[in-house]
């Protein structure tokens, strides 16, 4: 005979039977009834922050760094709509993750009932699914139709609304729920290549003269670099990423040559420049990544997983291959390997070029006084950086200049790289963090976050103490909102409004909240202050005051050659 159970402890039963280990929010009363199940529930534990923005960007970083679904919770109205822009980020991006707010009981919702809000309608526009759990049969069938939609094709964020009196009332005669759900076992399968479409391909890039590989953020998805990397040493063709692909596969890698993307690298956009064939591998080919449309692409074969990405764009240049990226890799190394040798032989003296043309971006933005004292230039912070932290360390950027100046930054090993690309969310890098070292402790985390990204997740930072972790963050401090100032000063005859803010100490901040924290003014102490902070592994915080004259917007290394 079953045990009834509340609705809450069916919703925490099955997260727990699909694999979710954290629930990330800030209750309220709504939530109480899934929130006090996770307390005897082994397997699952809330981590609360100082706010729901926070939450969600922290289901959004779990989802990237290990393609499996953690969730965020939040109560009605206002505990609803502070979830929307990490949601929004996990979507554009996506990430998988399962969004729950609780509503009011169900006979009242969409009445005068306190902080009232159709929380459906609001995340629609930015989730997979999105449903209104209105009694407890429908529990188990909704959380397990939203697992299945988060995790299958192109993954993302989806949500679930219960009504107060779903998840407070008793289930008789509950369902059974397994410890482990068989949806986890192929939710995350993906389909191999036609082999029609797959001959059709391999016949075109062997008669391609400079052909380029680039990578979106399918890569990431798929965790596709070995593959990708593969495929590229066996055609002799060399890879360029977008925007959100970077990190997919390492920048050390000698075919690997930088990002492409509205203020990407010169050397990148003369590698894709170059081409006469694009293999867009994960990529939809959006905005950011071909500057609104307007740059001009030859021959395009598109892979995705997402039949509706292929010919989004540039419909009438593509060809489309519906395809798992690191099986489509595999089978075409396969399908042209009776003829990839004199291909490759063919792109050699192309590529020896491009290898002179990176090792010249690099000497461009060489550290030249490793001894300065600030103002700092960015780019000299992020290439002393490189230098000082681990191998294995994972960098987070936030929004704005802080993503831009990671250009610099090499990778040197896949999928140690996570920004906020699509939805451009500030606020991104320190839940991020957090998150990132709930993962793994042990793993040094490098948080660069412009002082106005850490001004709107402040109070994240006693999060960060609570949690723990080898989480070095450096503030990048202009005191402005620097991507916009600057923009304002090219294209606005230098006027400027709304960007500016007083001198903050973060420093001083960091450790009224509990994390040690102080402000560094030079290159070298900067070095020391970063080895010391990975070799203790506990967090720290290090407020870097840069030079506001060294624009993102005109630095040489970003700024793209005319050709003549």
């Amino acid at each position: 005979m079953s045990t009834s159970k509340t609705g809450g402890q069916l919703v925490v039963d099955l997260l727990t039977s699909l694999g979710v280990e954290y629930v990330f929010g800030v209750v309220g009363g709504q939530t109480l009834a899934i929130t006090d199940a996770i307390i005897d529930t082994p397997g699952i534990q809330l981590v609360h922050t100082r706010h729901e923005n926070a939450a969600a960007v922290m289901m959004d970083a779990y989802g990237r760094l290990t393609g499996k679904p953690a969730a965020c919770i939040a109560t009605t109205g206002p505990g609803a709509t502070n979830l929307l822009t990490g949601v929004g980020g996990a979507y554009r991006d996506s990430s998988p993750g399962i969004v729950l707010t609780c509503n009011n009981n169900g006979e009242n919702i969409h009445k005068d009932d306190a902080q009232n809000a159709d929380h459906v309608e609001l995340f629609k526009p930015l989730v997979k699914y999105s449903r209104l759990v209105a009694h407890s049969s429908s529990i188990k069938q909704a959380v397990e139709e939203a697992y299945v939609n988060a995790l299958t094709g192109n993954p993302g964020p989806v949500h679930l609304d219960f009504a107060r009196d779903t998840i407070e009332g008793q289930v008789d005669n509950p369902p059974a729920v397994p410890g482990v759900h068989p949806s986890r076992a192929w939710v995350t399968e993906r389909p191999s290549a036609n082999p029609v479409a797959l001959a059709r391909v391999a016949e075109r890039v062997l008669r391609a003269e400079r052909p380029v590989i680039w990578l979106g953020n399918g890569g990431n998805r798929a965790r596709a670099s070995d593959d990708v990397l593969a495929l590229a040493e066996a055609l002799g063709i060399p890879v360029v990423t977008t925007f959100n692909g970077i990190g997919a596969v390492p920048t050390t890698h000698p075919l690997v040559f930088g990002a492409v993307s509205r203020m990407g690298t010169t050397l990148s956009g003369e590698v894709l420049g170059d081409a006469d064939l694009v293999l867009a591998l994960g990529n939809s080919l959006n905005a950011v990544s071909t500057t609104r449309w307007r740059r001009a692409l030859p021959e395009v074969i598109q892979v995705d997983v997402e039949p509706a990405m292929i010919g989004r764009y540039y419909s009438e240049i593509t060809q489309g291959v519906v395809s798992d990226l690191g099986s489509f890799a595999r089978d075409l190394v396969a399908a042209t390997a009776g003829q990839a040798d004199a291909a490759k032989a063919g792109r050699a003296e192309w590529i020896s070029s491009l290898d002179t043309a990176r090792t010249a971006w690099w000497q461009g933005s060489e550290v030249a006084d490793a001894g300065a004292e600030g103002p700092l230039s960015p780019a000299d912070i992020v290439r002393t950086l490189r230098e000082v932290a681990p191998e294995e360390t994972l960098l987070i950027p936030d929004a704005g200049n802080p993503g831009v100046w990671s250009f610099l930054w090499e990778i040197q090993r896949p999928h140690s790289y996570i920004k906020p690309v699509g939805f451009g969310n500030m606020g991104f890098a320190l839940p991020s963090a957090i998150a990132a070292s709930l993962i793994d402790p042990e793993r040094p985390v490098l948080a660069l976050i412009g002082d106005g990204s850490l001004g709107m997740s402040l109070g994240e930072i006693e999060t960060l103490a609570r949690v723990g972790g080898n989480v070095c963050v450096v503030v990048l401090n202009d005191s402005s909102y620097g991507n916009i100032r600057q923009e304002q000063e090219l294209h606005f005859d230098g006027r400027t409004t709304g960007v500016d803010f007083g001198t903050v100490d973060f420093g001083m901040v960091a450790r009224a909240m509990g994390v040690p924290g102080e402000v560094v003014t030079g290159l070298a102490a900067l070095r020391q202050r970063v080895a010391d902070a990975f070799a203790a592994g506990t967090p720290v915080i290090l407020d870097v005051p840069i030079d506001r004259e060294v624009n993102a917007w005109t630095f040489p290394s970003f700024v793209a050659r005319k050709k003549q």
